[in-house]
Protein backbone atom coordinates (compact mmCIF):
# COMPACT_ATOMS: atom_id res chain seq x y z
CA UNK A 1 0.00 0.00 0.00
CA UNK A 2 1.33 3.44 -0.95
CA UNK A 3 -1.15 5.34 1.18
CA UNK A 4 0.40 8.37 2.93
CA UNK A 5 0.85 7.74 6.69
CA UNK A 6 -1.48 10.53 7.71
CA UNK A 7 -4.27 9.26 5.43
CA UNK A 8 -3.74 5.71 6.63
CA UNK A 9 -3.95 6.75 10.27
CA UNK A 10 -7.00 8.91 9.73
CA UNK A 11 -8.89 6.42 7.60
CA UNK A 12 -8.10 2.93 8.80
CA UNK A 13 -10.72 0.51 10.03
CA UNK A 14 -11.53 -3.14 10.34
CA UNK A 15 -14.65 -5.27 10.15
CA UNK A 16 -15.90 -8.82 9.83
CA UNK A 17 -17.54 -8.37 6.43
CA UNK A 18 -16.96 -5.71 3.80
CA UNK A 19 -19.65 -5.24 1.17
CA UNK A 20 -18.81 -3.54 -2.12
CA UNK A 21 -21.89 -1.76 -3.45
CA UNK A 22 -25.13 -0.47 -1.96
CA UNK A 23 -27.73 -1.73 -4.42
CA UNK A 24 -30.37 -4.35 -3.53
CA UNK A 25 -27.81 -7.16 -3.18
CA UNK A 26 -25.30 -5.26 -1.07
CA UNK A 27 -27.83 -3.51 1.16
CA UNK A 28 -29.72 -6.75 1.78
CA UNK A 29 -26.57 -8.69 2.67
CA UNK A 30 -25.33 -5.90 4.95
CA UNK A 31 -28.66 -5.73 6.79
CA UNK A 32 -28.85 -9.49 7.30
CA UNK A 33 -25.30 -9.81 8.62
CA UNK A 34 -25.52 -6.65 10.71
CA UNK A 35 -28.63 -8.07 12.31
CA UNK A 36 -26.69 -11.22 13.22
CA UNK A 37 -24.12 -9.22 15.13
CA UNK A 38 -21.30 -8.96 12.60
CA UNK A 39 -19.31 -5.77 12.13
CA UNK A 40 -20.27 -4.90 8.57
CA UNK A 41 -18.92 -2.09 6.40
CA UNK A 42 -20.75 -1.25 3.17
CA UNK A 43 -18.93 0.99 0.68
CA UNK A 44 -21.05 2.61 -2.03
CA UNK A 45 -19.48 4.84 -4.69
CA UNK A 46 -22.63 6.94 -5.25
CA UNK A 47 -24.93 8.84 -2.90
CA UNK A 48 -28.52 7.73 -2.37
CA UNK A 49 -31.00 8.50 -3.72
CA UNK A 50 -29.57 7.86 -7.17
CA UNK A 51 -31.14 6.91 -10.48
CA UNK A 52 -31.21 3.28 -11.49
CA UNK A 53 -33.15 1.33 -14.07
CA UNK A 54 -35.04 -1.90 -13.30
CA UNK A 55 -38.18 -0.66 -11.56
CA UNK A 56 -40.33 -3.78 -11.74
CA UNK A 57 -40.40 -6.18 -8.78
CA UNK A 58 -41.75 -9.74 -8.75
CA UNK A 59 -44.20 -11.31 -6.27
CA UNK A 60 -41.37 -13.44 -4.89
CA UNK A 61 -39.65 -10.22 -3.75
CA UNK A 62 -42.38 -9.51 -1.20
CA UNK A 63 -41.53 -12.29 1.30
CA UNK A 64 -37.91 -11.09 1.22
CA UNK A 65 -39.02 -7.53 1.98
CA UNK A 66 -41.03 -8.85 4.91
CA UNK A 67 -37.97 -10.67 6.29
CA UNK A 68 -35.93 -7.48 5.99
CA UNK A 69 -38.61 -5.48 7.77
CA UNK A 70 -39.15 -3.01 4.93
CA UNK A 71 -42.40 -4.31 3.41
CA UNK A 72 -44.51 -1.38 4.63
CA UNK A 73 -41.96 1.19 3.48
CA UNK A 74 -41.86 -0.33 -0.02
CA UNK A 75 -45.65 -0.55 -0.13
CA UNK A 76 -45.79 3.19 0.59
CA UNK A 77 -43.70 4.04 -2.48
CA UNK A 78 -44.93 1.26 -4.78
CA UNK A 79 -47.60 0.86 -7.43
CA UNK A 80 -49.42 -2.45 -7.30
CA UNK A 81 -48.53 -4.83 -10.12
CA UNK A 82 -50.95 -7.74 -10.49
CA UNK A 83 -49.75 -9.14 -13.78
CA UNK A 84 -48.14 -8.63 -17.15
CA UNK A 85 -49.30 -7.93 -20.69
CA UNK A 86 -47.64 -9.18 -23.88
CA UNK A 87 -48.19 -7.42 -27.20
CA UNK A 88 -47.04 -8.97 -30.49
CA UNK A 89 -47.15 -7.50 -34.03
CA UNK A 90 -47.56 -11.06 -35.30
CA UNK A 91 -50.82 -11.59 -33.40
CA UNK A 92 -54.14 -9.77 -33.53
CA UNK A 93 -54.69 -9.71 -29.76
CA UNK A 94 -52.95 -8.86 -26.50
CA UNK A 95 -52.28 -11.53 -23.91
CA UNK A 96 -52.51 -10.78 -20.20
CA UNK A 97 -51.32 -12.90 -17.30
CA UNK A 98 -52.22 -12.58 -13.63
CA UNK A 99 -49.83 -13.75 -10.93
CA UNK A 100 -52.77 -15.08 -8.94
CA UNK A 101 -53.07 -17.86 -11.53
CA UNK A 102 -49.63 -19.23 -10.67
CA UNK A 103 -49.24 -22.50 -8.78
CA UNK A 104 -48.74 -20.73 -5.45
CA UNK A 105 -51.77 -18.48 -4.98
CA UNK A 106 -50.29 -16.72 -1.94
CA UNK A 107 -48.18 -14.28 -4.00
CA UNK A 108 -50.71 -12.56 -6.30
CA UNK A 109 -49.01 -9.20 -6.75
CA UNK A 110 -45.80 -7.19 -6.70
CA UNK A 111 -44.88 -3.50 -7.04
CA UNK A 112 -43.49 -1.08 -9.57
CA UNK A 113 -41.07 1.28 -7.80
CA UNK A 114 -38.73 4.11 -8.52
CA UNK A 115 -35.39 2.49 -7.90
CA UNK A 116 -33.96 5.65 -6.38
CA UNK A 117 -36.56 5.37 -3.59
CA UNK A 118 -36.49 1.58 -3.31
CA UNK A 119 -32.71 1.32 -3.12
CA UNK A 120 -32.57 4.10 -0.53
CA UNK A 121 -35.04 2.21 1.67
CA UNK A 122 -32.80 -0.85 1.53
CA UNK A 123 -29.52 0.94 2.24
CA UNK A 124 -31.01 2.94 5.14
CA UNK A 125 -32.33 -0.34 6.51
CA UNK A 126 -28.80 -1.75 6.42
CA UNK A 127 -27.65 1.23 8.48
CA UNK A 128 -30.45 0.67 10.99
CA UNK A 129 -29.41 -2.98 11.26
CA UNK A 130 -25.98 -1.89 12.53
CA UNK A 131 -24.02 -1.91 9.28
CA UNK A 132 -21.56 0.93 8.77
CA UNK A 133 -22.73 2.47 5.49
CA UNK A 134 -20.29 4.77 3.69
CA UNK A 135 -21.51 6.53 0.56
CA UNK A 136 -19.34 8.43 -1.88
CA UNK A 137 -16.57 5.89 -1.35
CA UNK A 138 -15.27 3.83 -4.27
CA UNK A 139 -13.24 0.69 -3.80
CA UNK A 140 -9.89 0.93 -5.57
CA UNK A 141 -8.18 -2.33 -4.73
CA UNK A 142 -8.61 -5.55 -2.77
CA UNK A 143 -5.61 -7.48 -1.51
CA UNK A 144 -6.46 -10.97 -0.29
CA UNK A 145 -4.10 -12.12 2.44
CA UNK A 146 -2.55 -15.59 2.63
CA UNK A 147 -3.63 -18.39 4.95
CA UNK A 148 -7.28 -17.26 4.93
CA UNK A 149 -6.22 -14.05 6.59
CA UNK A 150 -9.05 -12.09 5.06
CA UNK A 151 -8.40 -9.04 2.91
CA UNK A 152 -7.28 -5.43 2.89
CA UNK A 153 -9.55 -3.15 0.90
CA UNK A 154 -8.41 0.23 -0.32
CA UNK A 155 -11.12 2.81 -1.08
CA UNK A 156 -11.21 6.47 -2.07
CA UNK A 157 -13.71 8.90 -0.56
CA UNK A 158 -15.24 11.77 -2.52
CA UNK A 159 -12.93 14.20 -0.74
CA UNK A 160 -9.91 12.31 -2.06
CA UNK A 161 -8.96 10.69 1.21
CA UNK A 162 -8.03 7.02 1.22
CA UNK A 163 -9.38 4.46 3.64
CA UNK A 164 -7.91 1.02 4.21
CA UNK A 165 -10.27 -1.57 5.65
CA UNK A 166 -9.08 -4.87 7.06
CA UNK A 167 -11.87 -7.47 6.79
CA UNK A 168 -12.38 -11.18 7.30
CA UNK A 169 -14.67 -11.55 4.27
CA UNK A 170 -15.56 -9.58 1.13
CA UNK A 171 -18.97 -9.62 -0.56
CA UNK A 172 -18.87 -8.13 -4.03
CA UNK A 173 -22.23 -6.52 -4.81
CA UNK A 174 -20.77 -3.97 -7.23
CA UNK A 175 -23.39 -4.69 -9.90
CA UNK A 176 -22.43 -4.28 -13.51
CA UNK A 177 -19.08 -2.83 -12.39
CA UNK A 178 -18.21 -6.47 -11.55
CA UNK A 179 -15.26 -5.37 -9.44
CA UNK A 180 -13.82 -8.76 -8.50
CA UNK A 181 -14.96 -10.39 -11.73
CA UNK A 182 -12.81 -7.91 -13.65
CA UNK A 183 -9.95 -8.16 -11.18
CA UNK A 184 -9.75 -11.93 -11.54
CA UNK A 185 -10.57 -11.84 -15.27
CA UNK A 186 -13.50 -14.07 -14.43
CA UNK A 187 -16.14 -12.08 -16.34
CA UNK A 188 -17.15 -13.63 -19.64
CA UNK A 189 -19.50 -12.45 -22.34
CA UNK A 190 -22.58 -14.64 -22.49
CA UNK A 191 -22.15 -16.26 -25.89
CA UNK A 192 -25.76 -17.47 -25.88
CA UNK A 193 -27.17 -13.98 -25.60
CA UNK A 194 -26.11 -10.51 -26.62
CA UNK A 195 -28.21 -7.39 -26.50
CA UNK A 196 -28.16 -3.67 -25.81
CA UNK A 197 -30.68 -1.31 -24.25
CA UNK A 198 -32.04 2.22 -24.61
CA UNK A 199 -34.33 3.65 -21.93
CA UNK A 200 -35.88 6.80 -20.48
CA UNK A 201 -38.80 8.01 -18.37
CA UNK A 202 -41.92 9.65 -19.80
CA UNK A 203 -44.88 11.58 -18.44
CA UNK A 204 -48.33 11.55 -20.01
CA UNK A 205 -48.13 8.02 -21.40
CA UNK A 206 -51.42 6.23 -22.06
CA UNK A 207 -51.77 3.78 -19.19
CA UNK A 208 -54.31 1.17 -18.20
CA UNK A 209 -56.86 1.89 -15.50
CA UNK A 210 -58.24 0.03 -12.53
CA UNK A 211 -56.53 -3.08 -11.20
CA UNK A 212 -54.31 -3.40 -14.29
CA UNK A 213 -52.98 0.17 -14.06
CA UNK A 214 -49.66 -1.02 -12.64
CA UNK A 215 -49.14 -4.03 -14.88
CA UNK A 216 -45.98 -4.20 -16.93
CA UNK A 217 -46.33 -4.42 -20.71
CA UNK A 218 -43.92 -6.14 -23.07
CA UNK A 219 -43.99 -5.25 -26.76
CA UNK A 220 -42.20 -7.41 -29.30
CA UNK A 221 -40.94 -5.73 -32.45
CA UNK A 222 -38.62 -6.55 -35.33
CA UNK A 223 -35.35 -5.71 -33.58
CA UNK A 224 -36.08 -6.93 -30.04
CA UNK A 225 -38.65 -5.93 -27.43
CA UNK A 226 -39.80 -2.96 -25.31
CA UNK A 227 -40.74 -2.66 -21.66
CA UNK A 228 -43.47 -0.27 -20.47
CA UNK A 229 -43.49 0.12 -16.68
CA UNK A 230 -45.97 2.48 -14.98
CA UNK A 231 -44.58 4.19 -11.88
CA UNK A 232 -46.63 5.46 -8.93
CA UNK A 233 -45.92 9.15 -9.49
CA UNK A 234 -47.37 9.16 -13.02
CA UNK A 235 -44.07 8.55 -14.80
CA UNK A 236 -43.58 5.58 -17.09
CA UNK A 237 -40.30 3.78 -17.66
CA UNK A 238 -39.85 2.76 -21.29
CA UNK A 239 -36.92 0.77 -22.60
CA UNK A 240 -35.92 -1.03 -25.77
CA UNK A 241 -33.80 -4.17 -25.51
CA UNK A 242 -32.33 -4.52 -28.97
CA UNK A 243 -29.86 -6.61 -30.94
CA UNK A 244 -26.37 -5.07 -31.21
CA UNK A 245 -26.47 -4.83 -35.00
CA UNK A 246 -29.51 -2.56 -34.74
CA UNK A 247 -27.87 -0.25 -32.20
CA UNK A 248 -24.95 0.19 -34.60
CA UNK A 249 -27.32 1.62 -37.24
CA UNK A 250 -27.59 4.73 -35.04
CA UNK A 251 -24.31 6.03 -36.49
CA UNK A 252 -24.29 9.82 -35.94
CA UNK A 253 -27.86 10.20 -34.73
CA UNK A 254 -28.38 11.41 -31.19
CA UNK A 255 -29.61 8.84 -28.69
CA UNK A 256 -32.83 10.82 -28.31
CA UNK A 257 -33.56 10.76 -32.04
CA UNK A 258 -32.63 7.11 -32.41
CA UNK A 259 -34.78 6.10 -29.43
CA UNK A 260 -37.77 8.00 -30.80
CA UNK A 261 -37.32 6.39 -34.23
CA UNK A 262 -37.09 2.98 -32.56
CA UNK A 263 -40.32 3.58 -30.65
CA UNK A 264 -42.00 4.52 -33.95
CA UNK A 265 -41.23 1.01 -35.24
CA UNK A 266 -43.64 -0.43 -32.67
CA UNK A 267 -47.08 0.96 -33.50
CA UNK A 268 -48.93 -0.11 -30.30
CA UNK A 269 -46.25 1.43 -28.09
CA UNK A 270 -45.99 4.54 -30.26
CA UNK A 271 -49.74 5.05 -29.80
CA UNK A 272 -49.44 4.85 -26.01
CA UNK A 273 -46.64 7.43 -26.08
CA UNK A 274 -48.26 9.72 -28.65
CA UNK A 275 -49.00 12.47 -26.11
CA UNK A 276 -46.14 11.62 -23.75
CA UNK A 277 -43.18 13.82 -22.93
CA UNK A 278 -39.75 12.44 -22.12
CA UNK A 279 -38.65 13.58 -18.65
CA UNK A 280 -35.18 12.03 -18.40
CA UNK A 281 -32.17 11.71 -20.68
CA UNK A 282 -32.05 8.67 -22.94
CA UNK A 283 -29.51 6.21 -21.60
CA UNK A 284 -27.85 3.37 -23.50
CA UNK A 285 -25.91 0.31 -22.44
CA UNK A 286 -24.35 -2.49 -24.43
CA UNK A 287 -22.75 -5.88 -23.74
CA UNK A 288 -25.84 -6.62 -21.74
CA UNK A 289 -25.39 -10.27 -20.80
CA UNK A 290 -22.39 -11.76 -19.04
CA UNK A 291 -21.46 -14.31 -16.40
CA UNK A 292 -18.41 -14.83 -14.19
CA UNK A 293 -16.70 -18.21 -14.13
CA UNK A 294 -17.09 -18.46 -10.35
CA UNK A 295 -19.50 -17.41 -7.61
CA UNK A 296 -16.97 -17.38 -4.78
CA UNK A 297 -13.36 -17.88 -3.76
CA UNK A 298 -11.23 -17.71 -0.64
CA UNK A 299 -12.87 -15.12 1.60
CA UNK A 300 -15.16 -13.61 -1.03
CA UNK A 301 -18.55 -14.04 -2.71
CA UNK A 302 -20.05 -12.49 -5.84
CA UNK A 303 -23.66 -11.32 -5.46
CA UNK A 304 -26.33 -10.35 -7.98
CA UNK A 305 -25.09 -8.56 -11.09
CA UNK A 306 -21.50 -8.79 -9.84
CA UNK A 307 -21.79 -12.48 -10.75
CA UNK A 308 -24.07 -12.44 -13.80
CA UNK A 309 -26.51 -10.29 -15.70
CA UNK A 310 -29.19 -11.63 -18.00
CA UNK A 311 -31.77 -9.96 -20.19
CA UNK A 312 -34.36 -8.06 -18.07
CA UNK A 313 -37.36 -9.37 -20.01
CA UNK A 314 -38.86 -11.05 -16.92
CA UNK A 315 -37.93 -8.31 -14.40
CA UNK A 316 -35.74 -10.78 -12.56
CA UNK A 317 -32.83 -8.49 -11.64
CA UNK A 318 -33.86 -7.28 -8.17
CA UNK A 319 -35.12 -10.72 -7.17
CA UNK A 320 -31.88 -12.45 -8.20
CA UNK A 321 -29.88 -9.78 -6.37
CA UNK A 322 -31.82 -10.11 -3.14
CA UNK A 323 -31.94 -13.90 -3.27
CA UNK A 324 -28.19 -14.00 -3.76
CA UNK A 325 -27.82 -11.77 -0.69
CA UNK A 326 -29.93 -14.07 1.48
CA UNK A 327 -27.97 -17.10 0.30
CA UNK A 328 -24.70 -15.21 0.65
CA UNK A 329 -25.44 -14.04 4.20
CA UNK A 330 -26.10 -17.64 5.26
CA UNK A 331 -22.87 -18.80 3.61
CA UNK A 332 -20.74 -16.06 5.19
CA UNK A 333 -22.32 -16.68 8.59
CA UNK A 334 -21.35 -20.35 8.38
CA UNK A 335 -17.84 -19.60 7.07
CA UNK A 336 -17.10 -17.22 9.94
CA UNK A 337 -18.80 -19.09 12.79
CA UNK A 338 -18.10 -22.66 11.70
CA UNK A 339 -15.06 -22.71 9.38
CA UNK A 340 -15.09 -26.50 9.28
CA UNK A 341 -18.46 -26.31 7.48
CA UNK A 342 -17.35 -23.64 5.00
CA UNK A 343 -16.94 -25.96 2.01
CA UNK A 344 -20.48 -27.29 2.31
CA UNK A 345 -21.89 -23.78 2.84
CA UNK A 346 -20.13 -22.41 -0.24
CA UNK A 347 -21.31 -25.36 -2.31
CA UNK A 348 -24.87 -24.62 -1.24
CA UNK A 349 -24.39 -20.95 -2.10
CA UNK A 350 -23.01 -21.84 -5.53
CA UNK A 351 -26.06 -23.99 -6.23
CA UNK A 352 -28.43 -21.21 -5.16
CA UNK A 353 -26.67 -18.70 -7.43
CA UNK A 354 -27.26 -20.88 -10.49
CA UNK A 355 -30.97 -21.57 -9.97
CA UNK A 356 -32.44 -18.26 -11.14
CA UNK A 357 -30.20 -17.61 -14.14
CA UNK A 358 -30.65 -21.20 -15.32
CA UNK A 359 -34.46 -21.12 -15.20
CA UNK A 360 -34.88 -17.62 -16.59
CA UNK A 361 -32.25 -18.05 -19.30
CA UNK A 362 -34.07 -20.92 -20.98
CA UNK A 363 -36.96 -18.58 -21.66
CA UNK A 364 -34.81 -15.53 -22.38
CA UNK A 365 -32.86 -17.31 -25.12
CA UNK A 366 -36.15 -18.21 -26.83
CA UNK A 367 -38.43 -15.27 -26.04
CA UNK A 368 -38.16 -13.89 -29.59
CA UNK A 369 -38.59 -17.35 -31.14
CA UNK A 370 -41.96 -17.65 -32.95
CA UNK A 371 -42.74 -21.00 -31.29
CA UNK A 372 -42.34 -19.68 -27.74
CA UNK A 373 -44.01 -16.41 -28.70
CA UNK A 374 -47.06 -18.35 -29.91
CA UNK A 375 -47.14 -20.32 -26.66
CA UNK A 376 -47.11 -17.06 -24.66
CA UNK A 377 -49.82 -15.53 -26.81
CA UNK A 378 -52.09 -18.61 -26.63
CA UNK A 379 -51.31 -20.27 -23.28
CA UNK A 380 -52.90 -23.60 -22.32
CA UNK A 381 -52.91 -25.15 -18.86
CA UNK A 382 -52.56 -28.80 -19.82
CA UNK A 383 -50.79 -30.57 -16.96
CA UNK A 384 -50.61 -27.18 -15.16
CA UNK A 385 -48.00 -25.83 -17.58
CA UNK A 386 -49.54 -22.34 -17.63
CA UNK A 387 -49.48 -22.20 -13.84
CA UNK A 388 -45.82 -23.24 -13.86
CA UNK A 389 -45.02 -20.56 -16.45
CA UNK A 390 -46.72 -17.96 -14.27
CA UNK A 391 -44.72 -19.21 -11.29
CA UNK A 392 -41.57 -18.42 -13.27
CA UNK A 393 -42.94 -14.97 -14.17
CA UNK A 394 -43.64 -14.45 -10.45
CA UNK A 395 -40.09 -15.48 -9.53
CA UNK A 396 -41.28 -18.47 -7.48
CA UNK A 397 -38.14 -20.53 -8.03
CA UNK A 398 -36.66 -20.84 -4.55
CA UNK A 399 -39.55 -22.00 -2.39
CA UNK A 400 -41.45 -25.23 -2.05
CA UNK A 401 -43.61 -24.85 -5.16
CA UNK A 402 -43.12 -27.93 -7.34
CA UNK A 403 -42.86 -26.38 -10.78
CA UNK A 404 -40.19 -28.71 -12.17
CA UNK A 405 -42.52 -31.34 -13.62
CA UNK A 406 -44.93 -28.95 -15.37
CA UNK A 407 -42.00 -26.88 -16.68
CA UNK A 408 -40.48 -30.02 -18.17
CA UNK A 409 -43.77 -30.74 -19.91
CA UNK A 410 -43.92 -27.14 -21.14
CA UNK A 411 -40.48 -27.53 -22.67
CA UNK A 412 -41.60 -30.81 -24.23
CA UNK A 413 -44.50 -29.00 -25.90
CA UNK A 414 -42.06 -26.35 -27.12
CA UNK A 415 -39.64 -28.86 -28.65
CA UNK A 416 -42.47 -30.86 -30.23
CA UNK A 417 -43.93 -27.72 -31.82
CA UNK A 418 -40.46 -26.72 -33.00
CA UNK A 419 -39.96 -30.08 -34.72
CA UNK A 420 -43.42 -29.94 -36.25
CA UNK A 421 -42.51 -26.55 -37.76
CA UNK A 422 -38.93 -27.50 -38.55
CA UNK A 423 -38.36 -25.07 -41.41
CA UNK A 424 -39.62 -22.15 -39.34
CA UNK A 425 -37.51 -23.32 -36.39
CA UNK A 426 -34.38 -23.56 -38.51
CA UNK A 427 -35.00 -20.08 -39.90
CA UNK A 428 -35.53 -18.69 -36.38
CA UNK A 429 -32.33 -20.38 -35.16
CA UNK A 430 -30.32 -18.85 -38.00
CA UNK A 431 -31.88 -15.46 -37.35
CA UNK A 432 -31.04 -15.57 -33.66
CA UNK A 433 -27.45 -16.58 -34.45
CA UNK A 434 -27.31 -13.56 -36.74
CA UNK A 435 -28.87 -11.28 -34.12
CA UNK A 436 -26.52 -12.11 -31.22
CA UNK A 437 -23.29 -11.80 -33.18
CA UNK A 438 -20.77 -9.27 -31.95
CA UNK A 439 -20.38 -6.19 -34.12
CA UNK A 440 -17.60 -3.65 -34.10
CA UNK A 441 -17.93 0.12 -33.96
CA UNK A 442 -18.59 0.31 -37.71
CA UNK A 443 -21.38 -2.23 -37.51
CA UNK A 444 -19.36 -5.01 -39.15
CA UNK A 445 -19.71 -8.54 -37.79
CA UNK A 446 -16.77 -9.88 -35.80
CA UNK A 447 -15.70 -13.50 -35.59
Amino acid sequence: MNTPPEASAAHASDCDVLVIGGGPAGSTAAALLGERGYRVTLLEKAHHPRFHIGESLLPANLPLLEKLGVADAVKAIGMEKWGAEFVSPWHDHKQSFEFSDAMDKSMPMAYQVRRSEFDEILIRNASRKNARVVEGCQVQDVNFLPDNGGAEVRARHDDGSIETVRTRFVMDASGRDTFLGNRFKAKQRNTKHNSAALYAHFSGAERSTGKTAGNISLFWFEHGWFWFIPLPDGATSVGAVIWPYYLKTRKKKSLEQFFQETIALCAPLHTRLHRARRTSPVEATGNYSYVCDRTHGNNYLLLGDAYAFIDPVFSSGVLLAMQSAFAGADAVDTCLRHPQQAAAALKKFDHAMHIGPKVFSWFIYRVTNPTLRNMFMAPRNYFRVKEALLSVLAGDLYGKTRIGGPLLIFKGFYYAASLFNFRRTLKAWRMRKHNIRIVDETGAAMN
